[in-house]
């Protein structure tokens, strides 16, 4: 469970740009985090985490790990970007939740797709950009018997910078986007079976659709033996195709992350690094 939630920590972190400079092939490190977020998306109640982080980046031609995420590059131009992402999304004992009492846990999900990336202005010196990412994920549950639960649209734009005054070394990110999930994406997570009725939950079938607005905000640093990251996410979930359901208890809602890494070790092979 902990490194589930850790990779969703990582995985909430947007893109944060950076001029082109040389690298090291790989790094490595540990840290700590803290996080606050929902049970899931649209649940009154929270989690809070005080948990060890891991730090890795690799910078090779296909296969990257960084704070873009861990993703293959298949195709990339100037202003064309297709890549092969992933993303983790944390498990809920229902035992926990009150709105799910006596319902099945939801298990971790993991997500896997293609990624397209178009950017529509970048700076000269590659440190400022304005992107409309668009990925596309099939996501299945996380556990001994895993199972489809759908796939997940999430078409967002992204603003990066780092040339900030005053602020030498910081990156800066926000994203803004919709979020799109089938029938049985949101069925997973907002569907009462009339088996799991009650007269204060009333059975519901959720339909595929609109699932809700997201804007993040978030803020990163290099040092050369440290790196320290944070983010703030706000998720609207008014005029979503469930939000009606019975389980959405909060149709707002702000999730929270801070974190700090050692970087221990690194490639002495150094590479050129523009993204």
């Amino acid at each position: 469970m902990k490194t589930r939630i850790l990779s969703l920590f990582l995985a909430m972190l947007p893109a944060l740009a950076a001029a082109a400079e040389e690298k090291p092939l790989w790094e490595a490190g540990a840290g700590v985090s803290a996080l606050t977020f929902p049970a899931y998306r649209g649940s009154d109640e929270r989690s809070n985490f005080l948990l060890p982080v891991p730090y890795f980046a690799y910078h090779g031609k296909f296969f990257k790990a960084d704070r873009h995420g861990i993703r293959g590059a298949l195709f990339d131009s100037d202003r064309v970007d297709f890549t092969v992402s992933a993303s983790l999304s944390p498990p809920a004992k229902s035992e926990n939740v009150q709105a799910r009492a006596g319902m099945p846990n939801l298990d971790a999900t993991f997500e896997l797709g293609p990624q397209l990336d178009l950017t529509f202005w970048r700076s000269e010196n590659r440190a400022r950009y304005l992107k409309l990412l668009l990925p596309v994920r099939a996501a299945v549950t996380v556990d001994s018997q895993p199972k489809d639960v759908g796939w997940v649209f999430h078409p967002r734009f992204n603003f990066d910078v780092t040339d900030i005054p005053g602020l030498s070394g910081w990156n800066f990110g926000v994203l803004a986007g919709a979020v799109y999930g089938n029938r049985r994406q949101n069925a997973y997570y907002y569907t009462v079976a009339p088996e799991y009725a009650t007269p204060l939950r009333p059975a519901y079938e959720a339909s595929g659709g609109y699932g809700g607005a997201q804007f993040l905000a978030a803020v990163s640093k290099r040092y050369p033996k440290f790196w320290v990251g944070g983010f703030v996410r706000y998720d609207n979930l008014s005029g979503a195709v469930f939000d009606d359901s019975p389980l959405v208890r909060q149709k707002d809602y702000f999730a929270a992350g801070i974190a700090v890494s050692y970087i221990f070790g690194e490639s002495s092979t150094r590479v050129m690094v523009d993204d």
